[in-house]
């Protein structure tokens, strides 16, 4: 099967770019299954109900959160009773939602889909690793599942590489989201998982990550606050990652990288 995974969308500009992309994308590679973060989605932080079924009508079949998950209101009723939304699975117990789902796809593929969020730098919840063993628990790849994919929501490279080698032969697809930035690493590694450490964002990349200039670089220069972060509104880009997998055990046979439209050069790489 095939997978794609699209990174953090970012306000109108990130959600317009999936919306006029993923279409396409999806009928030129053939993906089975597609995965998207909108932690950002409304105006920049978090997400609502009214965008999770503007994404699912265009050809998305989950959506993972971060750290902004619960941002808007709406979403707490409303992520308990729709299984394709996924937040973090290390929250605490109690939490709204799950961080976890296994989901039937187009073609009748099953996909584990679990989202976690780093601690380096990030608010201090429980244990990224224990808790994605947990949701793995003795269900193997390529019998339970067609395919499984993480997204790690962290900042620290280091840690979302760290995901990767502990889970390396065990999943299909570990990926990171958060810096909204893409990184050159994707590859599969020794065990057969395919990895990047930032999928990047959909948004204008015309902006510091994804926002109108301005008031983030007002604080770096000032120490203060002049206002609120707005989300930048030029022409989105679409950035992501394609996974090509083994039907026999899950594990990815190719990886390559999606980049459309906005600023952003098209990727160079074909699948």
């Amino acid at each position: 099967m095939k997978l794609l995974f699209l990174g953090d969308i970012v306000g109108k500009s990130g959600r317009e770019a999936v919306k006029r992309h993923l279409p396409g994308l999806i009928d030129k590679y053939g993906f089975d299954f597609t995965v998207v973060n909108a932690e950002n989605a409304a105006g920049g932080f978090g997400v609502n109900k009214k965008i999770c079924h503007t994404l699912f009508d265009c050809g998305v079949d989950a959506i993972t959160l971060g750290n902004h998950a619960f941002d808007n209101d709406d979403i707490y009723k409303f992520i308990d009773s729709e299984p394709r939304l996924i937040r973090p699975c290390n929250y605490p117990k109690g939490t709204p939602g799950r961080g976890a789902s296994v989901l039937t796809g187009p073609q009748g593929h099953r996909v584990l889909v679990i989202n976690t969020m780093g601690r380096v730098f990030m608010p201090p919840l429980d244990c990224p690793f224990s808790a994605v063993e947990a949701q793995i628990g003795d269900a193997p790849l390529g019998d339970a599942f067609d395919a499984i994919l993480i997204d790690v929501h962290a900042e620290a490279s280091s840690e979302k590489q760290s995901f990767g080698f502990h889970f390396d032969g065990r999943a299909t697809l570990v990926v990171g989201t958060h810096t909204h930035v893409p990184t050159a690493d994707y590859r599969i590694l020794p065990g057969g998982t395919a990895y990047q450490t930032d999928a990047g964002m959909c948004g204008d990349y015309h902006s510091i990550i994804g926002m109108q200039p301005q008031e983030p670089l007002n604080r770096f220069l000032t120490g203060i606050r002049s206002g609120r972060h707005e989300p930048a509104t030029g022409e989105g880009s679409v950035c992501g990652v394609g996974v090509e997998t083994d039907p026999e055990t899950g594990l990815a046979k190719k990886i390559f990288p999606i980049r459309k439209g906005g600023a952003l050069s098209a990727s160079a790489e074909t699948p």
